[in-house]
């Protein structure tokens, strides 16, 4: 019985595999580039949400800010892999004749050790700060990091202000370059599913650290601190060390999701990184079901794809029924997104798949 159990279950596992590995290939088929470039960002925004998970979901600390450790990261690859700062900064160019072309391999963790800071900066002052006053505190901080990096333009060229940093490098690792397409025996497999695997990757890891974090001592800690901080205090553990290690392991994430966005677009402003990405992130949180690893997938695939796809149809829709477009398609996209998210709070207010709880 046990050996049946377990070849189904190793079944499970192989169909999924398989599914997760020809996807993109069938995105590619019906919709083109544009529906695996869906998925890249839909990976990407899996990745922030579990990095929020654990501060939201395991430790119970809500931050309305965390999109300012995505943008940590996103400027850590755009100095480090672009003109920009040989452009700023003439003296470079002595040293760096060639550009500054700096590897991923060394790009992914100085964003996430630089965004690690950033979370240590944030959770420091937070520590005896609850509910909504640390939600309006986290939310200050994303809003000061964004206007920062929008006026970092002078007296020194930083960030190059409102207008950002363009030709960034796409990610170079294991012998390929993911910013172009790769051609084997006249096989061509686009840059956007190359992408595409390497997010897959590097999602699947972060779920394993999760999974392992949830189930140690430390993920006990952290749930232990959310359902009652004081009685945590009084059991004996170190509530400010635990606070302030949820905050920077899941900005270390944000840190890293952020530098593969910027890979990816190869340019990067402060625009993309507004409180409403924000909200996002955490709607993704919510609506999956907080603290539940495989509930946060769900919830980012749903708000990353949904919305896109109400997108693609809402347009053909009224043109086929009104012989022209009655109302703009972002106006009822966000229409029925509000909607759903309140249908959801309302019915299902523990999110879409939430974790089971022992009574």
């Amino acid at each position: 019985m046990i050996q049946i159990s377990q070849d189904k279950k190793m079944a499970q596992w192989l169909f999924l595999a398989i599914f997760l590995c020809i996807t993109p290939w069938l995105c590619l088929f019906a919709g083109g580039n544009y529906w695996v470039r869906v998925l890249d960002f839909a990976l990407l925004y899996i990745f922030l949400a579990l990095g929020l998970n654990i501060v939201v979901g395991f430790a119970g600390l809500l931050d309305l800010g965390y999109i300012a450790f995505y943008a940590v990261g996103a400027y850590c690859a755009g100095l480090l892999a672009s003109p920009h700062l040989l452009n700023s900064f003439v003296q470079l160019k002595e040293l760096f004749p060639l550009g500054i072309h700096t590897s991923y391999w060394l790009i992914l963790p100085i964003a996430a050790f630089m965004a690690g800071i950033f979370g240590v900066l944030l959770g420091t002052p937070t520590l005896k700060l609850r509910g909504d006053y640390l939600a309006i505190v986290t939310l200050g901080f994303g809003e000061i990091i964004r206007i920062f990096l929008n006026n970092l333009d002078r007296p020194i060229n930083l960030t190059n202000g409102p207008k950002g940093i363009n030709g960034i490098d796409g990610v170079n690792m294991f012998g390929l370059y993911f910013g172009k397409k790769l051609s084997i025996s006249g096989f061509v497999m686009p840059s956007v599913i190359l992408n595409y695997y390497l997010f897959l990757i590097l999602v699947i890891g972060v779920v394993i650290i999760c999974a392992r974090l949830q189930y140690s001592r430390i993920g006990r800690a952290w749930v232990a601190i959310r359902e009652d901080e004081i009685a945590a205090k009084a059991m004996g553990l170190n509530t400010r060390n635990l606070k302030l290690l949820a905050f920077a392991i899941g900005a270390s994430f944000g840190g890293i999701s952020g530098a593969l966005f910027a890979s990816f677009q190869g340019f990067i402003s402060p625009e993309s990184f507004s409180l409403s990405e924000s909200i996002v992130v955490l709607a993704m949180v919510v609506l999956g079901g907080m603290g539940h690893i495989p509930g946060v997938i769900l919830g980012s695939l749903l708000l990353a794809v949904f919305p896109e796809f109400l997108r693609a149809v809402l347009v053909p829709i009224q043109t086929m029924l009104f012989g022209h477009v009655v109302v703009d398609a972002e106006i009822i996209r966000q229409f029925l997104y509000g909607c759903a998210l309140i249908l959801i709070i309302r019915y299902r207010p523990n999110g879409l798949w939430p974790l089971m709880r022992v009574s």
